[in-house]
């Protein structure tokens, strides 16, 4: 079996996130929306994205091929209702196209197709608030998947459990002194992570491979650590998808982190306005803000962008990609991608020097600034001129 994500019209509703990847490489709960598809099928999964994406995120194309709306959760029941197509139908749901199959060589001609609606029960993600909004069911849900038929490894006797049957430790992690209360969910250690001395952690949690709790952290419930990433301070329901740091005291809440990106010491989110309302928050597709219906949401941050020491961010604020963020005050609620400056003013952020720092960011991961990643932030860089000043 052979699985293609694909991306649909629904991709901007994922932006700043989804400029630099395929929806398929959003994480929610423990896993990226692909890596849980590979858990399911045990098959190869590539993408089917933007054309600026593809060479880093390729299609890969083989006899036959299985392609599935990417926004929408694997499970088992799905994965048989897809099986079960034949090369002349289209699995639907009301009129948003979930699946179909297509030889190498073939293609696609949905006309032609007889439409079959989905019988099973489904899940999907419709924007980038599901990301920590939904975070709770799918951690639970990945974390019965990475688990199942395994046996944790020990907890050390130091560590204040909680419900420990809904505990699990991967090899290499390293567990002091703190407590772990997976009371109303469960909690994840990924390998080789750390928590350190007296964290107090809540699950439903999961903290992915090499990351970091820091001495004293406090996390609630709903919220993922990515991998390859430090936090410390308060963190309460958000989605760090990985490879960036929170490393201090601040709080951070209903949000969602890029990769690559930095919050100073003492950053500070809102994600409950004065008044009680409901948030608004940056809509892509409109340039305009948009009610998203919930009461509490936070920050939404795109790769490579950081922030200074001291930062304060408004209920709602969306952050694009290699934005750098500093000074007195509240930035605006939407911080454009490539731009250098706080509430003070900004301006465009260089792609020379974009380059370089992301650069000295990723070899501190023993990685490395490749040309594909180059381009991409280059396709960005214009596509995003619309709202910098340089336009």
């Amino acid at each position: 079996m052979n699985i293609i994500l694909f991306d649909d019209h629904f991709r901007s509703q994922f932006l700043p996130l989804t400029y630099t990847r395929p929806i398929a490489e959003l994480r929610l709960g423990i896993l990226t929306l692909k890596e849980k598809w590979e858990q399911i099928s045990k098959a190869k999964v590539s993408f089917k994205t933007q054309a600026y994406l593809a060479e880093k995120y390729s299609e890969h194309i083989d006899t036959e091929n299985i392609y599935i709306n990417a926004r929408y959760i694997a499970t088992e029941a799905f994965l048989k209702e897809i099986e079960n197509l034949g090369n002349d139908e289209v699995l639907k749901h009301e009129d948003i196209v979930l699946a179909y199959k297509l030889k190498k060589g073939e293609t696609l001609d949905l006309q032609r197709l007889k439409e079959i609606q989905v019988q099973s029960t489904l899940n999907c993600i419709l924007h980038t608030t599901d990301l920590f909004s939904k975070n709770h069911k799918a951690i639970e849900d990945d974390f019965l998947i990475l688990t199942k038929g395994r046996t944790s490894q020990a907890i050390p006797e130091t560590v204040a459990c909680f419900n420990k049957d809904q505990i699990f430790i991967e090899e290499g992690v390293k567990l002091y002194n703190g407590t772990l209360n997976a009371t109303d969910g469960p909690i994840y250690i990924g390998k080789d992570a750390e928590v350190m001395e007296n964290s107090a952690i809540r699950g439903p949690f999961a903290l992915c491979e090499h990351s970091t709790v820091k001495m004293g952290a406090k996390i609630y419930t709903g919220t993922t650590i990515g991998p390859h990433s430090k936090v410390g301070g308060e963190v309460s329901n958000s989605m760090i998808i990985g490879y960036s740091n929170k490393g201090h005291d601040g709080f951070l809440g209903n949000s969602v982190i890029g990769e690559w990106c930095n919050l100073g010491a003492d950053t500070n989110t809102s994600n409950l306005k004065n008044n009680y309302a409901n948030v608004k928050l940056w809509d892509y597709e409109t340039s305009r803000f948009k009610d998203t219906g919930l009461q509490f949401c936070g920050l939404i941050m795109g790769d490579h962008s950081k922030c200074s020491i001291n930062m304060m961010f408004n209920t709602g604020t969306v952050v694009g990609v290699s934005a750098n963020i500093f000074g007195a005050g509240f930035p605006r609620n939407f911080v454009p991608s490539f731009v250098w400056g706080g509430s003070q003013g900004v301006i465009t952020y260089k792609l020379n020097k974009v380059f370089e720092v992301a650069e000295l960011v990723m070899q501190r991961r023993a990685l490395h600034l490749t040309k594909e990643d180059q381009q991409i932030l280059e396709f960005i860089f214009e596509e995003t001129k619309v709202y910098r000043k340089d336009k």
